[in-house]
């Protein structure tokens, strides 16, 4: 259908009340402003639902069909009634939509993914990684993508000096290995791990040298605090990643898998014998991984920790390992060595706590990232989901969680607990659907379905719709406009709203109304908020025309200016009455001119 036909033709049948101001929301024709209508009371019940997503295995094989009188759920040891079991299984989470046959410009927020299924997140971690074995999960990493099965939304982040979106859910196997093979996806130096090959420390140089026992024991007491300091930065950034992903998966429903690659996590550092002053740097995070465990398990999000320096050999076989040339050399290389393995068993060690604290698995000793990959989206594809009701509890602890199944020698994953914090908000709040749905990279929300046309105002289109170009060229688009440098120009969004996906209230004369709001965000490349339109409106349709609007959709136009570069536009609409969100994401190059 013509977006110019179905405009000015809808307006013979359609009375649109709109909060407009010079912000980039522009009535359509004949339009009226006017107050959009807030929603009536919500009521709550002071009752804590508790979901657990437990996957069930046997001989590394999900298990299907199990009644749900053979689980069982405890908390803090005590038997819980479980109010409903669901079970999820990959195969059957639904058929992957046809492409669809859209015109030219035009979007249309339905995945292309099947509905239902866990949604993937693929971290790549060049903080706490060697370069090499960055190198080696990438080549692996878009192999596999190939191969992927076909319909698995996945996103992609990086991890260096901090937490950075590559590529967006998506299930475009095309996609996601050009989004590894760009630039943003790229391995990348850490900018606190050491070099490899870096085991002969400056106390081993001056020794080696002659210096005095004090000097070179002065000086391993400077590089263990060096290196406990390093440790510490690396930790606080790599949890503080952690925490941020867990808060931007929150808002997503249902389970998520985050599949880690990631080199080096301890968990602790030991007291150091061979130090003047052993426990200087000695180290403990297990507080710290604990309260982001729970963070990501509240969010439902189950951690694959796979360690991507693979199956390893002891440093002083390694031929990047340097022998000390002193007398001590027997002992000073058994040192490296058992200095190796305990640090990484702390750090397989961390990367196991965090798996089943969420309801993951870790993947260590292994060169078959493909396999764990594949391992990590399939364990997260098939689960069961219990709810239970616990004892009210306001206290702000942490309550354990224990899951048995009975019938067999079940091998199972889920989080182990919960804060019953009494200042915790709901999980997505009315006023928080917006901020969930507006987020760079998010998942497509579908529970109002929309189309959007997304051109720029200089675009031939709409030469032949007579004033068009005056109506929407006054005033800024967006509330950042004015904070924009460069060459900006202009973009036109026309959307329709699926009618039979708005709720409606009824007006003074006997109209329905659709209380809507409407959000554009422009993003760029590494997600930083360029412009945004954030506008309510209120749509009205006499009763004789509803059918026809039922077929065509509410138009609305909507206005936003963008710098000249990628940008990324977010589009999202809340019905307000209902408390229902549509949002898609529409990548642009926007030219200079």
């Amino acid at each position: 259908m013509v977006w110019a036909g179905l405009i000015s033709g809808l307006l013979g049948v359609m009375t649109a009340t709109v909060a407009v101001s010079a912000q980039g929301i522009s009535p359509l024709p004949a339009a009226t402003a006017a107050a959009p209508q807030q929603p009536g009371p919500v009521l709550r019940a002071d009752t804590h639902l508790v979901l657990v997503d437990v996957v069930v295995t046997e001989r590394d094989r999900a298990v299907h069909g199990i009644d749900k009188a053979k689980f069982q759920v405890f908390e803090d040891g005590k038997e819980q009634p479980i109010i409903n079991l669901d079970e999820r299984r990959a195969e059957d989470a639904g058929a992957v939509p046809k492409p669809l046959a859209l015109p030219p410009h035009t979007y249309r927020n339905v995945p292309q993914y099947r509905a239902g299924g866990a949604v993937n997140v693929l971290l790549l971690d060049g903080l706490n990684t060697p370069l090499v074995d960055q190198a080696r999960t990438r080549i692996q990493m878009i192999d596999y993508m190939s191969k992927i099965p076909p319909g698995t939304p996945m996103a992609i982040f990086t991890l260096a000096s901090r937490l950075r979106l590559v590529q967006g859910f998506t299930s475009d196997p095309a996609t996601l290995a050009a989004a590894l093979k760009s630039g943003k996806g790229a391995p990348s130096q850490s900018i606190i791990l050491d070099t490899p090959g870096s085991n002969d420390s400056v106390a081993d140089q001056i020794s080696d040298a002659g210096a005095s026992p004090g000097a070179v024991a002065s000086m391993q007491q400077f590089e263990a605090d060096v290196a406990a300091f390093q440790t510490d930065r690396r930790v606080r950034m790599t949890l503080d990643a952690l925490q941020q992903l867990g808060r931007y998966l929150n808002g997503i429903p249902g389970r998520k898998n985050l599949i880690w690659f990631s080199g080096s996590f301890p968990i602790s550092l030991d007291p150091d014998s061979s130090l003047n002053n052993p426990f200087s740097a000695m180290r403990s995070y297990a507080s710290d991984l604990q309260d982001t465990s729970v963070l990501l398990a509240d969010a439902r999000v189950a951690v694959y920790p796979v360690d991507a320096r693979g199956l390893m050999n002891l440093p002083t076989y390694d031929v990047s390992y340097k022998a000390p040339s002193s007398s001590n050399r027997n002992a000073r290389m058994a040192s490296d060595n058992q200095k190796f393995t305990s640090q990484n068993q702390a750090e397989h060690a961390s990367m196991t706590q965090l798996a089943d604290a969420t309801g993951g698995r870790a993947f260590v000793n292994t060169n078959d990232f493909k396999g764990a990959i594949a391992g990590a989206i399939d364990d997260g594809g098939s689960y069961y989901t219990i709810g239970y009701v616990p004892a009210a509890k306001k206290d702000g602890a942490f309550h354990k969680i224990k899951v048995k199944v009975t019938g067999g020698s079940y091998q199972l994953a889920y989080r182990r607990g919960y804060f019953a914090d009494p200042e915790k908000p709901p999980a997505t709040p009315n006023g928080g659907l917006i901020a969930i749905a507006t987020q760079r990279g998010a998942p497509p929300a579908t529970q109002v379905i929309f189309d959007a046309r997304v051109l720029p105002l200089d675009d031939p289109a709409f030469q032949a719709q007579s004033g068009v170009a005056s109506g929407l060229a006054t005033g800024p688009g967006g509330l950042m406009t004015a904070s924009l440098k460069g060459p900006t120009k202009r973009y036109v969004v026309d959307l329709r709203l699926g009618v039979p996906t708005l709720a409606y209230t009824t007006g003074a004369d006997g109209a329905p109304m659709a209380t809507v709001e409407l959000i554009l965000v422009g993003y760029d490349a590494d997600g930083a908020r360029l412009n945004y339109v954030d506008r309510g409106m209120g749509l009205k349709v006499a009763p004789e025309h509803l059918a026809q609007l039922q077929a065509t959709g509410f138009p609305v136009r909507a206005v936003i200016d963008l710098p000249a570069g990628q940008v990324f536009l977010r589009i999202a609409v809340r019905d307000v009455t209902a408390a229902k969100i549509g949002s898609m994401e529409v990548p642009l190059m926007v030219a200079k001119k």
